[in-house]
């Protein structure tokens, strides 16, 4: 019989993120699939529903200290909107 492995706070947070980025993934396309405008419509209120719970979760983590991020330097955000300005 395996031991019992038990999982830290973060490593359930990171769980239920990676989940949820999973499940907006899909409901973009069914979206973009979406064969009516009723099914279409319902499916992107469901999909901004499930970037908010994503973004709850996000906020949470963040809080806590589990998931940061940096800020890119200016100079590096000038080089990525001029290589995709319509200029």
């Amino acid at each position: 019989m395996a031991a019992k492995q038990n999982m830290t706070d973060r490593e359930y947070m990171d769980d239920i993120l990676l989940t949820s980025k999973t499940v907006s993934n899909l409901y973009h396309y069914a979206v973009q699939e979406s064969p009516t405008e009723s099914v279409h419509c319902e499916f992107k209120t469901i999909l901004n529903q499930s970037l908010d719970m994503q973004h709850n979760i996000y906020t949470v983590m963040e809080q806590k200290g589990w998931y940061t991020t940096t800020e890119a330097p200016a100079q590096q955000i000038d080089q990525v909107k001029n290589k995709f300005s319509m200029n």
